[in-house]
């Protein structure tokens, strides 16, 4: 097996490489929409931190990479380097060992950058990349999965109103969202990311054009979700698609039905409109969260992640 650098040249290669795995997926989770190209090659062929694998002449594998960020994944003090999904795929035969061989030599690029955490993004039924990834130290830490616009099966919630909140009742939302933020830092969660400040909340949903569904119950709202028009796949998007980008439900409300029926409304004020499809992206490693949406969505990428000791860099400035 040989690898080299990414460049542009080996893009149309790399998408017929990409649209198999997506289509491998596909055959599983069928909300998945019909695509015919890999958007994300594109942008990142040209950056320098990508490498493709080949044999015989022919490519049977490929890794990229974004360029390495600053506060990776807005939870560490360290540079990230993050392969997103489609940035990465390989043939079906031999897979765990092409991913071994195509990781060797990116992480190389990653950390003498460095970039120190490592994502990857694979879908979530190649168990032979995600075998190989997580014997080389990775470890899984969020999901993506989807729906399509149609209620679930659960019991009415007495006693709550649920509704869609206009936006100058956007700042009722903040204390749970500070509810959230502390939600984070419990066990085995471990998430210590700074709290917006009320402005920040506010200019962040007026930017990213949020829409916020609540519960409320004797006039106080008890529960939130926020509604986006995109997620972090090149799939969570379009003009039948929204995406939840944030949920949190107060402690004392929980185990009642009052998360499952502010879901059914939030579907049925989306269907109503003309979307078919409904997506979340949530970390595997908060038991309540995942727990609920693995129970009505269907996962379609694992992200798995791996934190180098970032002493290395001094030994690497020696050699």
């Amino acid at each position: 097996m040989i690898i080299r650098d990414f460049e542009p040249k080996h893009v149309e290669e790399a998408s017929e490489i990409a649209l198999g795995v997506y289509n491998y997926e596909r055959a599983f989770t069928q909300e998945l929409p019909e695509i015919s190209s890999i958007p994300v090659l594109e942008q990142l062929s040209g950056n320098g931190f990508g490498v493709a694998a080949f044999e015989g002449g022919k490519m049977v594998g490929f890794l990229c990479s974004v360029e390495p960020f600053e506060n990776a994944f807005r939870s560490t003090d360290v540079k990230g380097a993050f392969s997103p999904m489609g940035a990465n795929g390989a043939v079906m035969e031999n897979r765990g060992k092409i991913y071994a061989a195509m990781y060797e030599a990116a992480a190389k690029k990653w950390v003498k950058a460095g970039a120190m955490s490592h994502a990857i993004c694979l879908y979530d039924h190649d168990e032979e990349a995600k075998q190989q990834l997580f014997r080389y130290g990775f470890g899984l830490r969020c999901e993506d999965a989807i729906r399509p616009m149609e209620t679930i099966d659960c019991s009415v919630c007495s006693g709550y109103e649920f509704l869609e909140l206009q936006k100058e009742d956007y700042a009722d939302v903040y204390p749970l969202q500070l509810g959230l933020n502390e939600h984070y830092c419990t066990s085995p969660y471990f998430m210590n990311r700074k709290p917006a400040t009320l402005e920040e909340f506010l200019d962040s949903s007026e930017r990213d054009k949020v829409r916020f569904f609540a519960a409320k119950i004797c006039g106080e709202l008890c529960a939130y979700m926020e509604v986006s028009d995109e997620g972090e796949t090149f799939i969570a998007s379009g003009d039948l698609y929204r995406h939840i980008t944030g949920a949190y439900c107060m402690p004392e409300h929980r185990g009642m039905g009052v998360y499952k029926n502010l879901l059914n409304y939030v579907i049925n004020t989306l269907k109503t409109e003309g979307y078919t499809r409904l997506g979340v992206d949530f970390e595997s490693i908060n038991p309540s969260g995942s727990g609920f949406w693995l129970s009505f969505f269907h996962a379609y990428t694992n992200g798995v992640v791996r934190r180098i000791d970032e002493r290395i860099i001094q030994r690497m400035s020696l050699i």
